[in-house]
């Protein structure tokens, strides 16, 4: 990603008005006029820009109409188009409105189909058909003031698409988990039930959450994360859990996601000790047939110790599948190293690869992180801290991210690696 986005600003009005009257040639029309653009913008609309090197190249803008919103244009200089701006934009545009209370958001473009034939007979004159365009977000009013005492939100609509490597892990999840859930009709005909609750394990940092996230995202569902530290903040963590559970049964569609679940269902001891766990995990496994029961939701559990697990959470009436997630392999870890160094010509990747065995996800965004900082300050000290340039290409170069890579202690040991393997095939189930 080779641009910033930012709110639009006064100042960018001639630039942004330049953009959007210069696309329209591009097959970029939109069935709103310049004018109302302007009037948009002016009366303070919600919008978006985009800038590379301070120079506009982009824009979204829209109007908001009570819980309705119209997405009036999206204009792209001609450079820039189809390196994936545009969904950037929209993306970017869509998180205002949403945090509008936007309930629906609709995008009118015109369509290039011939009117019929039958319609010019009657004295019609031929004009651009409508393609119209309805995104309806699902919670607002009332649902959307319970997610907010939930901690809960909708996440951006690409997160799943963003998730780099584990191609594994990401294929076996769209069709076990996602598919059955976007497409229950069909996956009824084939007599296949959509999961309601699912166990993730592995290593920490190798992307459980993410996957979790990405999971919502994918299904456009709610994402309440029920921590269990903030739980015990409130005395009676059986209690409090119970209570979580009471206010997400009010959702219409939801995504419930645990992680660390091992600190509320952990293996019980017998006989139960006084002011234990026995009794929250009791709880949790009482709630769960209550939450299965119900259309549209999902419980995401995830834990880097299976083992530390009690039997009864994990059996087959409660969870559908125990998922493994572990460290990227080669062909993973390019994945991501490409997505952190934005696929730059001039670094080598197999380097990097190599050099970074074991490392989580988590693990390569820090090293890249680090790479990127230093970059950054070598080119503030090559000018003096004036902001200029060298002549190199701008960026981290292999040297920078492979003396980040020495500077990063790996998050997994090659014995979690073992016992890793060894819960795989005393536990996976799917």
């Amino acid at each position: 990603m080779n641009w910033l986005i930012h709110d639009y600003r006064e100042s960018d009005l001639a630039a942004v008005v330049h953009l959007i009257d210069t696309t329209a040639e591009l097959g970029q029309e939109s069935v709103f006029s310049l004018a109302e653009c302007i009037g948009a913008l002016t009366s303070r609309q919600p919008a978006v820009v985009a800038v590379h090197q301070g120079v506009p190249i982009g824009t979204a803008l829209a109007c908001v109409a009570g819980e309705r919103a119209w997405v009036m244009r999206i204009a792209i200089a001609s450079a820039w188009r189809g390196r994936g701006l545009a969904s950037a934009l929209l993306v970017e545009l869509e998180r205002r409105l949403v945090a509008a209370r936007v309930g629906r958001i609709a995008y009118v473009l015109p369509e290039e189909d011939l009117l019929g034939e039958g319609l010019l007979n009657a004295g019609y004159t031929r004009q651009p058909a409508v393609a119209y365009f309805e995104k309806v977000e699902p919670l607002h009013g009332p649902a959307a003031n319970l997610l907010d005492d939930l901690g809960g939100r909708l996440l951006p609509g690409d997160l799943w698409a963003k998730v780099a490597g584990m191609e594994r892990e990401k294929d076996l999840i769209e069709r076990r988990v996602v598919l059955p859930l976007a497409e229950p009709e069909r996956a009824a005909r084939h007599g296949v039930r959509p999961p309601r609750a699912v166990g993730l394990f592995g290593p920490p940092g190798t992307g459980k959450t993410t996957f979790a996230r990405g999971i919502a995202s994918r299904l456009g569902w709610p994402f309440v994360e029920i921590l269990p530290s903030r739980l015990a903040d409130e005395g009676n963590l059986a209690a409090a859990l119970r209570s979580a559970f009471a206010r997400i049964a009010e959702l219409e569609r939801v995504l419930v996601f645990i992680d660390e679940v091992e600190e509320i269902a952990p293996v019980r001891s017998e006989p139960a000790q006084p002011g234990g766990m026995h009794g929250v995990t009791n709880e949790l496994l009482k709630l769960i047939p209550g939450f299965r029961e119900r259309d549209e939701r999902l419980l995401v559990c995830a834990t880097n110790s299976i083992r530390s697990l009690d039997p009864a959470f994990l059996r087959p009436g409660r969870f559908d599948y125990l998922i493994p997630i572990g460290t990227p392999d080669k062909a993973a870890r390019a994945a991501i190293w490409a997505r952190y160094t934005d696929g730059r010509p001039d670094v080598d990747i197999d380097e990097l690869v190599v050099a970074s065995e074991l490392f989580t996800p988590a693990d390569i965004e820090h090293a890249a992180r680090i790479a990127a900082q230093s970059s950054f300050e070598r080119d503030l000290v090559s000018v003096g801290g004036r902001g200029g340039s060298d002549e190199r290409l701008p960026g981290a170069t292999t040297a920078d991210y492979l003396a980040a890579i020495a500077q990063c202690r790996p998050t997994v040991t090659p014995e979690m690696i073992t016992q890793f393997e060894s819960d795989i095939t005393t536990h996976a189930r799917f």
